[in-house]
């Protein structure tokens, strides 16, 4: 094999191998690493209350929002509290916490169930707990 045959082949492989790389970016759970988090200032729960949970979303998007990019993760105590209480009270728990997301979608349309080559804005993540100090639990998602 001639040198220009080499040189052309490791070429081609190094153009493959990026290739893929991009593309299983989105299977090797790389969508989080970037998201743009927000804590505003809580009179109810600590900011290791909220970062608690926003990791419990981070880890719930990484796993079953395949081809979407979570862009923003945020805590807003007076969406929060609007409705808390009546989460709380549907899963038959002493808590509730409402957190805010915004994501993007490939052309895939992640799992097929949302729009392709869109913008999620204003999504919402309810977690429980049954007392101060428990664990959160993701209960539901969605607008």
């Amino acid at each position: 094999m001639s040198k220009k045959s080499k040189l052309i082949c490791l070429i081609f492989a190094v153009c493959i191998i990026g290739i893929v790389l991009y593309f299983l970016r989105f299977y090797m759970h790389w969508d989080v690493d970037n998201v743009n988090q927000s804590i505003s200032h809580s009179e109810v729960y600590s900011n290791q209350d909220i970062d608690t949970a926003m990791n419990i979303v981070k880890r719930e998007f990484r796993d079953e929002f395949k081809g979407c990019v979570l862009t923003d993760l945020w805590y807003n105590e007076d969406i929060s509290i609007s409705s808390s209480d009546e989460w709380a009270k549907q899963y038959n728990s002493d808590e509730a916490i409402i957190l805010l997301s915004n994501f993007d979608v490939d052309s895939s349309g992640g799992d097929g169930s949302l729009d392709p080559n869109s913008t999620y804005t204003d999504w919402q993540w309810i977690l429980v707990r049954d007392r101060e100090n428990s664990k959160w639990t993701l209960k539901t998602w969605g607008y």
